[in-house]
């Protein structure tokens, strides 16, 4: 092992815990913070997130092409991701903290849209940077296995500190220390998520300085040429294996948002204890931190293809575990938490090995196309990531207004109907596992950057570099 490159890794890895706090934040409890704490209504947020996703289609390409331009003595990624960093912890505070507007009021609704819009810019801002950094830092595929692994990692602590802690935290700092989420009035629940996004957007800024002065950029190719999104659209479309890779990374991810998103609401709508969400994202937490050990460990013996494969089937396989445990079993929430310890290993394999692929891409591209094009290309993983959270919000609202899904923050025990606990328990247990099982059908049949041809490409391409 690389102890330098491990040292650096570990600096590196740091910076993703902030963004991860934000992130976490903003996809596993914005939704129950807005309909439950605020009660805007599902059918706005299912109009929202589609169009929120229209302006990142412009907005995420116009910044990985600024990123690709930068020439500062910090380098070319540091001093974007402190940029965003600031930034994004700014909006998640006015996110999550009412100014005093009335909740019913429409500009309750105006404040919501601008500032859930902010977020993914301010998001996009740290996060391009932050991932496409990787290349920069390794161009070995065990190297950049090992700086993946160690962000990936890292990324994982970020979230599972807001999967686990949220729901312990929120009653806590809203004043009622010994309430559950679900019997919490509308305001302390309000306080109680106001004050814990402050703490996260403190701690994104502070890990954020960390990784930028623990880490040094290697391999900086910089881009002369200006800005067009026409040209940035051309250097997507004619890069066959970034859509390629875009389709099935965006259906996997959403079945993962899809349990991130709805178990808030399953803890505390069809189980009646939002507190035992605790519990088991503890669990996931650990099969994630385990699972960041499956690609160095199988690399020994597997391609990343194979471990690509494996990590999918990994997650279905678990996803039916948790299936048969919610149905047959009443929802225990010690079966369903192990049985999630092998979703979580799935999945946080799959992760890691999707940031490698993107590194393999960016080379596909200078090797396709004679430029390279790193930040841009990188753009398109927060983009498929915003749209994979898009696809399950779609899915999410719309079963919620079907079903008839109303919550009014103002009163603690909302009636909530059995369709609606129904279609809950669908999107935790039955789509996520669907959605894994297509997206590896599309690995297979689609995805060649592997084998001879990697290497071809990789070989290429550092003729190109000398």
């Amino acid at each position: 092992m690389n102890k330098k490159l491990f040292k650096e890794g570990v600096g590196y890895g740091v910076g993703a815990i902030g963004l991860d706090l934000s992130y976490g934040m903003f996809y596993s409890y914005l939704s129950i913070y807005l309909t439950d704490a605020l009660g805007i209504s599902p059918l706005f947020l299912l109009i929202l997130a589609p169009l929120a996703r229209l302006w990142d289609g412009i907005n995420d390409p116009i910044m990985g092409s600024l990123v690709d331009r930068c020439n500062s003595k910090m380098g070319k990624y540091r001093p974007w991701i402190l940029r965003g960093a600031l930034l994004n912890s700014v909006v998640l505070c006015l996110l999550f903290n009412n100014p005093g507007i009335k909740s019913d009021s429409i500009w309750m609704y105006i404040y919501v849209a601008v500032f859930y819009v902010l977020w993914g810019m301010t998001n996009t801002l740290a996060d391009i940077p932050y991932w496409s950094m990787i290349p920069s830092m390794a161009s070995g595929e065990k190297d950049r296995n090992l700086i993946s692994t160690i962000a990936r990692a890292f990324s994982g602590l970020g979230q599972g500190v807001i999967s686990i802690l949220t729901p312990i935290m929120v009653p806590i700092l809203g004043g009622l220390a010994a309430a559950n989420l679900d019997e919490l009035p509308a305001e302390a629940l309000r306080s109680g998520f106001g004050k814990w996004s402050i703490l996260a957007a403190t701690l994104l800024i502070f890990f954020a300085l960390i990784c930028v002065s623990a880490t040094k950029e290697r391999n900086i190719i910089r881009s002369e040429e200006k800005f067009s999104f026409k040209n940035a659209l051309s250097v997507i479309k004619q890069n066959d294996q970034l859509l390629i890779f875009m389709l099935f990374a965006m259906i996997s991810n959403a079945g993962f948002y899809m349990t991130s998103g709805i178990s808030g609401y399953y803890f505390k709508a069809v189980l009646g204890d939002l507190t035992l969400q605790s519990k088991f994202n503890l669990m996931g937490t650990v099969g994630s931190v385990l699972g960041i050990l499956v690609v160095p460990i199988c690399s020994k013996f597997m391609n990343n293809r194979s471990i690509y494969k494996l990590s999918l089937l990994m997650a279905a396989m678990g996803y039916m575990g948790m299936a048969i445990v919610g149905y047959g079993f009443g929802g225990n929430v010690t079966g369903l938490g192990l049985c999630y310890i092998v979703t979580s290993l799935g999945t946080a394999s799959m992760f890691v090995n999707q940031t490698v692929m993107l590194a393999d891409i960016v080379d596909y591209g200078e090797f396709k196309l004679g430029k390279r094009n790193q930040s841009l290309t990188f753009s398109m993983k927060g983009f498929l990531q915003k749209m994979a959270y898009t696809i399950q919000s779609i899915i999410m609202y719309t079963a919620f207004v079907i079903t008839k899904y109303d919550v009014n923050p103002e009163v603690v025990q909302n009636v909530i109907t059995n369709e609606a606990k129904g279609a809950i328990s669908a999107m935790m247990f039955i789509v996520p596992p669907a959605m894994m099982l297509i997206s590896l059908v599309i690995f297979s049949k689609k995805y060649k950057i592997h084998g001879e041809f990697k290497q071809k490409v990789l070989e290429e391409v550092s003729e190109m570099h000398k």
